[in-house]
């Protein structure tokens, strides 16, 4: 509930006098000793300065396009704590909003939000009587907003006052003589920001709204709203911390760069970071310990010749963008990160240049993500605003189309464009650039000298894009891909071609629904996905905060997450212990990800273990557990708080051509994995798969293929005991052993010139070159490989 007072400060069109008037009177009421919460409707940044300045607190904006309807008035809540009176600055004429909306988003629209009453502001220059039937035809147009009172502005005499006052039929508050000293001066893109003059303005305008408008007047307005009933905006409540430690991040200021909602800040410090204000025109570094650069709007064209003296910053800038150094910059920051502005040099972390040009580009957008970078996602959609009068040409990968149209770049590391984004509206923006920062000082890379020194990122020891099927040559027996039939069961080939609907678009219900039945579960805990590799790109992206991977394992989740900007630290299994895993010994972690059984180990893992485990997110990925008889160990059950589990219907039914798999965990974080997921990702015969391997007759079916692979995998490890050799124990279908005592290099060229295709252990993280991966097949295949093992160990022994 709010119940501090609040008016807005209207008028029938711009260049009436709205800022005067509602900036000289928040200085106004601030000279009385009063509190005053500053706003402005609309994406405007200028005005807010101004208004920052008049009452010593951040003003800040409501814009219904920007953040949506529902958060307007949480936000002037939350803007307004500790007020004793708030003044609404609105935008245009009162009843003036985005074009071909009805008046969306316009300052009526947000009095109406706020519950507030309107006070208006008129010019009365070249009119008198008539303004009577202005302002009445304006009280009348809207009966659901209150105009509670009118101001005079630009009075030429007494006289002139005493004909106007007469024609109106609301209260006059204030009437302002014309006096050019107490406007605000412009420029090409509007007022000049109040951090490049002094407040003597502020204080002129405050001392004659103080003179010639009644403050007890328009304080009894401001008395007449009601109640609000709504509870402040909590950024705390939208985004969290995604690591212990916290990054620092450079905030670009100073009179270059004015544009900023006071949210951003707010957003971050939520997300457990540290903002750290810097000035690109005096600063020769980067703040120390720099892990984020958030680069907002401003007047760059104006400062150019001293932007690009500051070579020193300029190069520091340059080397930790290129470093990977997680980097958001709107509009202004664009210009200034690429190579030169108006002929001028700049940092030159971006190709392209940029230059000022004589039309004025400005509206709201609505921003598309056409591929997965720093802030967006795939097919997501975001709210902003564009206005500037440069062009600029900076590369290819796009950040946004704004209404379709391609703008800035960007990249993993990377979100530079000329769109206004308030995050308040978007805050997984907020925290998608946190976490990255969270990451970025993760990796060690947020100190000074190590972050000018970088060129590159780490090169990994392992391809982790190495996968089974890279291994496989023609002529070759395969041991290598886990595929556990020779072809796709003739039950299953019908399902996909014969009674699948492929002209219409996917629905994935019917999958979500089987999936649900088939585990017990609730379809809320049920995401179908295109494979085990859909599924970690989604937890990459929409499951923040820190990251441990326990190697060796299946490499797809650690290239997800380096693909989506974050380095994940590992935990490492030894051979010595029979790669079992002890939860004592591995460090607790936000997000941990682990399979069971492990792909390429075959341990199986207790699920007491498994639960004991220091993780606020636990991932297990179960994609072979099918092949295991009874699937013991399971993390599937109706409950799973904080638990996500992988499954995979490719190596049971020989589906690697059809990439099927889902994630059942629980709801909420579903609900995070969905939202990262592209539209109509999961093809028509996926879904037709996942519903007709998922029945009771299919699970008796999947049940004696695992008892049938247990002694397949028996089998094999017996023979490989036969050579002296010492397999894993495991439970997969697939073993892996340790061929050092035959040779200290891979044996994986000596048995393709056998015939043999098999998985190569030093593309596992923890894994060297001597160590096999092997996929279990019939007796005669087993004993053909021993055998061409014998043969070359006992050409290694001569």
């Amino acid at each position: 509930m709010v119940s501090v007072p609040r008016v807005v400060i209207g008028a029938p069109s711009s260049g009436q006098g709205k800022t005067t008037v509602a900036t000289g009177l928040m200085a106004a009421l601030r000279d009385r000793g009063l509190a005053v919460a500053p706003f402005k409707v609309g994406p405007d940044y200028i005005d807010p300065g101004y208004h920052g300045l008049a009452a010593d607190r951040p003003g800040r904006n409501l814009d219904p396009f920007l953040t949506g309807e529902e958060l307007v008035a949480p936000l002037f809540a939350h803007g307004a704590e500790g007020a004793d009176v708030a003044v609404v600055e609105g935008v245009m004429g009162l009843f003036d909003g985005r074009l071909g909306t009805e008046g969306f988003a316009s300052t009526a629209h947000v009095a109406g939000l706020i519950d507030a009453p309107v006070v208006l502001v008129v010019d009365v220059r070249h009119t008198s009587r008539s303004i009577g039937a202005l302002v009445h035809g304006m009280s009348t147009f809207d009966p659901a907003i209150q105009i509670a009172g009118v101001v005079i502005n630009q009075v030429g005499s007494q006289r002139h006052e005493r004909e106007v006052r007469d024609a109106l039929r609301v209260p006059v508050l204030g009437a302002l003589p014309r006096n050019l000293d107490i406007e605000a001066p412009s420029r090409h893109l509007g007022l000049v920001p109040a951090a490049e003059r002094d407040d003597a303005g502020i204080r002129a305008m405050g001392e004659t709204v103080a003179r010639y408008v009644d403050l007890d007047a328009v304080l009894a307005v401001a008395s007449l709203a009601p109640v609000l009933d709504v509870s402040p905006w909590d950024p705390a409540a939208v985004v969290s911390p995604s690591g212990t430690a916290r990054p620092r991040i450079a905030i670009a200021g100073g009179r270059a760069f004015t544009f900023r909602y006071p949210e951003t800040d707010e957003l971050l410090v939520a997300a457990g970071c540290d903002p750290v204000a810097f000035d690109p025109l005096t600063a020769t570094s980067l703040p120390e310990g720099t892990a984020g650069l958030w680069i907002g709007g401003g007047f760059p064209e104006i400062h150019a010749e001293e932007l690009a003296g500051n070579k020193a910053l300029l190069a520091d800038i340059a080397a930790a963008v290129k470093a990977g150094l997680p980097t958001v910059a709107e509009c202004a920051g664009l210009l200034y990160l690429g190579d030169e502005l108006d002929g001028r040099p700049m940092a030159g972390a971006l190709p392209g240049t940029a230059a000022m040009t004589g039309r004025l580009t400005m509206g709201y957008r609505t921003a598309t993500s056409d591929a997965d970078n720093l802030l967006g996602r795939v097919g997501e959609q975001v709210t902003g605003h564009e206005f500037h009068r440069t062009q600029a040409t900076v590369g290819d990968s796009p950040a946004w189309l704004l209404d379709g149209r391609p703008d800035g770049v960007a990249s993993p590391s990377l979100s530079a464009s000329y769109l206004h984004v308030h995050w308040a509206g978007h805050p997984q923006l907020a925290q998608r650039f946190a976490d990255a920062a969270h990451a970025f000082v993760g990796n060690g890379w947020a100190t000074a000298p190590a972050r000018l020194a970088l060129s590159e990122p780490e090169r990994l020891e392992q391809d982790l894009d190495h996968h089974g099927d890279r291994d496989l040559a023609p002529g070759l027996t395969d041991l290598a891909v886990n595929v556990r039939q020779p072809s796709t069961p003739s039950w299953l080939q019908d399902a996909i071609t014969r009674d699948a609907d492929w002209a219409a678009y996917p629905d994935t219900a019917p999958a979500r629904e089987a999936i649900a039945r088939y585990h017990g579960v609730d379809p809320a805990m049920v995401l179908p996905v295109a494979g085990a590799a859909e599924a970690f790109s989604l937890i990459a992206r929409g499951i923040p905060g820190d990251s441990l991977i326990i190697h060796p394992q299946f490499t797809e989740p650690e290239a997800a997450l380096l693909a989506a900007g974050r380095r994940p630290r590992r935990h490492l299994l030894g051979a010595v212990d029979g790669f079992r895993l002890s939860a004592g010994s591995v460090p607790a972690a936000e997000l941990t990800i682990v399979g069971n059984p492990t792909n390429p180990t075959g341990v199986l893992h207790t699920r007491d273990v498994l639960l004991a485990l220091r993780a606020r997110v636990l991932v297990v990925d179960e994609a072979f557990l099918d092949a295991v008889p009874g699937e013991p160990e399971t993390l599937i059950e109706p409950e799973m708080p904080g638990r996500l589990v992988l499954r995979s219907l490719t190596k049971t039914w020989a589906l690697a051509g059809i990439r099927a798999g889902y994630v059942v965990g629980d709801p909420a974080l579903i609900a995070l994995l969905t939202r990262q997921q592209a539209p109509w990702s999961v093809s028509t015969p996926a879904i037709a798969a996942m519903c007709a391997c998922l029945t009771p007759q299919r699970r008796d079916e999947s049940e004696e293929l695992a008892r049938a692979a247990e002694v397949g995998r028996i089998d094999l490890a017996d023979r490989l005991r036969s050579l002296g050799l010492d397999p894993v124990d495991g439970a997969a279908p697939f073993v892996l052993v340790d061929t050092v005592s035959i040779a200290s290099r891979s044996l994986r060229g000596d048995l393709a010139a056998h015939g043999y295709a098999v998985r190569r252990g030093e593309s596992f993280p923890g894994l060297g070159p001597t160590w096999l991966r092997l996929a279990v097949r019939d007796p005669q295949t087993h004993q053909g490989l021993v055998e061409a093992l014998n043969e070359i160990k006992e050409e290694h022994a001569v």
